[in-house]
């Protein structure tokens, strides 16, 4: 009886060394393995065994992306203003070695020289510089912070700046600052678009001038091909006037005549300052005239007979004033 409770004594205790030694872990955790108060091994996620009383578990180390909320600081930039920010900071543990026995408390540790070292960032910095380069800020952040905990294991993923806080008194000035800002812009774009108006307001006089002297130009081109042409015709109407007056043609002298006697009297009665016109012929004399250039007229049409004699001029008579009507 008494070896039975022996065996059965025996057979509970090593059941519960058994169990002790057994190290159970869970996802996204890795325990650190001690011997004898030594580092020994990393055990995974599942089922470990490890002789109890040898071996125990020293650290158990999350392995998963963790977050730590930086608390809002006080930081004057360069140009000695004092703003207020936060942020947060995303950070994942890739050896579970270094993490336990590198650092004493590593999120105590990656608290403390994210908050210094973004004290470093934004205080060289202007405070324009830090209102509008977050994303530098961050870049700069991260890349020093996780050049600083690559010894303890720890992988920085993300640094993030949260708000930037400036003095009531420096958001004012700001205000005031961004509408006078707008309000020069909107006079130079207003000043531009007057410019431009005028501009293109003296591009349309300058083209409606250019093509009004361009009709001139073609006009009095026109005109003086015009006048070229009655002088050529004139010319040739002269030459054979002349050329039938070398002839003996008594009908082209009075052609010749009649026509320089039409043209005198025309500017008699045409002229605006004339109100007696002297006739040194009488109106016979005219129609006389007139039909020596009608027979001149049949005989360029190739009707025979003789030309009649030029008409015998009489004395002048005495000069009688026109009225305003026209009467003598």
């Amino acid at each position: 009886m008494d070896m039975l409770m022996v065996a059965g004594l025996g057979l509970v205790v090593v059941l519960l060394y058994l169990f002790s030694s057994v190290k159970v872990v869970t996802q996204g955790y890795h325990y650190t393995i001690e011997y004898f108060g030594r580092f020994t091994a990393v055990a995974q996620p599942g089922l470990n065994f490890y002789p109890a009383f040898f071996y125990r578990v020293g650290r158990k180390v999350n392995m998963m992306e963790q977050v730590i909320d930086i608390p809002g600081q006080e930081i004057i930039t360069k140009d000695n203003a004092m703003i207020s920010t936060d942020g947060v900071v995303f950070f994942q543990v890739l050896d579970a070695a270094k993490a336990a026995y590198e650092v004493s408390d590593l999120y105590v540790a990656l608290l403390q020289l994210t908050t210094t070292n973004l004290r470093t960032v934004m205080g060289s910095m202007d405070l324009d510089e830090t209102l509008s380069k977050r994303d530098e800020i961050n870049a700069r952040l991260l890349n020093v912070v996780d050049h600083a905990t690559t010894p303890w294991g720890v992988k920085i993923t993300r640094v993030e700046i949260k708000d930037i806080r400036p003095p009531a008194d420096i958001v004012n000035a700001m205000g005031r600052q961004m509408k006078a800002e707008r309000e020069k812009r909107a006079n130079i774009l207003e000043a531009e678009g007057t410019r431009a108006s005028e501009i293109l307001r003296a591009e349309g006089q300058k083209q409606s001038k250019i093509l009004e002297a361009e009709g001139r130009r073609e006009a009095a081109f026109r005109d003086a091909e015009a006048r070229e042409r009655s002088a050529e015709a004139e010319a040739k109407a002269t030459e054979a006037v002349s050329d039938a007056i070398a002839k003996g043609s008594a009908t082209a002298i009075n052609y010749f005549v009649a026509q320089k006697y039409v043209e005198a009297i025309s500017k008699f009665a045409t002229s605006p300052n004339a109100k007696t016109i002297l006739f040194p012929v009488e109106a016979t004399a005219l129609i006389g005239t007139l039909g020596g250039i009608g027979e001149l007229a049949k005989e360029a049409l190739g009707g025979g007979g003789t030309p009649p004699a030029p008409p015998t001029p009489r004395p002048a008579r005495p000069s009688v004033p026109l009225s305003p009507g026209g009467q003598g």
